[in-house]
């Protein structure tokens, strides 16, 4: 990936020194096809520092994102759109293609982004062998997805600031807020999917000037490990949540969506300090940041 000043990698426990490149986990109860599920665990429950939406006068607006728009970035979906947070949230994913396991490693199911929903894939694998996709995972899955919003979505074929009113007619969750088209902050699952994300951003050349802050929250391709990266993540937003509230409380609310005034350059300058905090308690979650541009 081309150097980028507006770029750079922080290390979440020392914003100051960069992290040695590190490959994603292997996941563990699926082939490397694409996202995909096994079995469900419970993980430690989300300290959120609000109770009920109302407790909320500004939410950020938030975007997960994971190779296939599948697993981890839908989970993370779930929990950001789902009360008490009920944030403003979209999501995508960063493949070529969204590859499902099929039944062996060398006969993946392939479907393309944008065009096929949720149910339509529910449906094919239903189907083609009920009881495979049923035991691996699949369908419950996809039952959830398609109870989320309409069908998976390519980062790079986003372009920020296009209106997504579509999306709140269709009824996808989280979509209310998000009908400009931008967010506050990325959250992908993946550290290539991170590389990814940096690299469209760049490639775009950030024509609406609007700063957002990126984070990568490594999540292993299982569903068990998703749960808890859910949870993970949706602690991480109440976090910085919080910290814009209190910003904007403080410093009032003038220039914030470009980025500029008291009340946002506060906050910005307290995203590695709320980012080290959370990593003391997710630590076999590593965790990435930076300030990157729409």
């Amino acid at each position: 990936m081309a150097a980028d000043p507006r770029l750079a990698r922080v290390d979440s426990a020392n914003p100051e020194s960069t992290p040695p490149p590190s490959e994603p986990a292997p996941p563990t109860t699926s082939n490397s096809t694409g996202d995909v599920v096994e079995k469900q665990q419970d993980g430690p429950t989300s300290t959120s520092t609000f109770t009920s939406s109302d407790d909320i006068p500004f939410k950020l607006k938030f975007c997960t994102v994971c190779a296939s728009n599948q697993n981890r970035s839908m989970e993370a979906h779930l929990r950001l759109s789902s009360a008490p947070a009920s944030y403003p949230v979209i999501s995508f994913g960063t493949g070529s293609l969204v590859r499902l396991p099929g039944p062996s490693i060398t006969q993946p199911n392939v479907y393309n982004f944008n065009t096929t929903s949720y149910a339509q894939m529910y449906d094919e694998l239903y189907a083609k062998d009920q009881r495979l996709y049923r035991n691996n995972g699949l369908l419950n899955m996809l039952e959830r997805n398609k109870n989320l919003k309409w069908g998976p979505e390519r980062f790079q074929d986003w372009v920020p600031g296009m209106p997504r009113v579509d999306r709140v007619a269709n009824g996808d969750k989280g979509s209310v807020g998000t009908e400009g088209g931008v967010v506050d902050v990325i959250i992908t699952c993946e550290e290539r999917c991170w590389d990814a994300v940096l690299d469209d951003l760049m490639n775009k050349g950030a024509p609406l000037n609007r700063p957002v802050h990126v984070f990568n929250v490594d999540i292993r391709d299982n569903h068990e490990e998703a749960l808890l990266g859910g949870k993970a993540i949706l602690d991480l937003a109440d976090r910085l949540n919080e910290a814009a509230n209190e910003e904007r409380r403080r410093n009032g609310t003038e220039g914030w969506d470009h980025g500029t005034g008291d009340a946002r350059r506060s906050f910005d300058e307290r995203v590695p300090e709320i980012l080290a905090e959370w990593q003391e308690k997710w630590p076999n979650l590593p965790a990435l940041w930076t300030l990157s541009w729409f």
